[in-house]
């Protein structure tokens, strides 16, 4: 069995409850108020910052040229194109760029990212993939789900839909998922079960991350 197909009982668990969440059940269906979005899209533009180191790492630990070159690319992608859009995104809210680069991170953007570069720079390509996997799996799945539903009025929440239902990233989150399935091919018992831990973990923060936006979530100690 395919380690993703191993996987699938556990993910389908995790995206429903993510799609259940009122942050994303409101978005697909119109009802989502603005200042919460607005929140998610200033924290996924500093998410997107050191998820472009992971995709660093992932170019200098790849076993093969092929896996080089599309890491690279990767990090080319979102630092020259991501987030270009969710610079003009944000403009659609009213957020200026100089707002958006002085974003700071919320507790949970701060765990999440420090997860992942954590992983990438000490764990093995494979953990690296397996802790990458639920963000691309996980936004086309709740995506798909939400388009199936039917469309937002409200064109930016439809949009957002598009963008990650749409067939680029459908073909970036299977790519992402055979080469999970590659990396744990011949993996032991052992070693499949730590790429299922650091899979779920991220899949939780993916879940958190949402949760975060939806409660505006702000450090509650220190400096304003």
């Amino acid at each position: 069995m395919a380690f993703t197909d191993d996987l699938q009982p556990l993910a389908d668990g995790l995206w429903d409850d993510i799609v259940a969440h009122p942050m994303v059940s409101r978005l697909g269906d119109g009802t989502l108020d603005v200042a919460p979005f607005e929140y998610w899209v200033r924290q996924d533009y500093v998410y997107l910052i050191d998820y472009a180191r992971v995709f660093a790492h992932g170019a200098a630990s790849a076993s093969t040229l092929d896996h080089m070159g599309t890491f690279a690319e990767l990090l080319h992608e979102t630092i020259d194109t991501e987030m270009d859009l969710h610079r003009a995104y944000a403009a659609e809210f009213g957020i200026d760029e100089d707002v958006l680069e002085a974003t700071e991170p919320s507790p949970t953007t701060r765990a999440y990212t420090d997860f992942l570069v954590r992983t990438a720079a000490t764990g093995t390509f494979g953990d690296l993939v397996a802790a990458l996997l639920p963000c691309m799996w996980g936004f086309n799945e709740t995506a798909l789900r939400l388009e199936a539903e039917g469309m937002p009025d409200d064109e930016r929440y439809a949009e957002w839909i598009r963008t990650y239902a749409g067939e680029e990233f459908s073909e970036l989150t299977a790519w992402c998922k055979d080469l999970m399935d590659e990396v744990a091919a011949d993996a032991t018992p052992a070693v499949r079960e730590r790429y299922r831990d650091r899979f779920l973990t991220s899949a939780r923060y993916e879940y958190r991350f949402w949760d975060a936006a939806w409660r505006q979530e702000r450090w509650t100690v220190g400096p304003a």
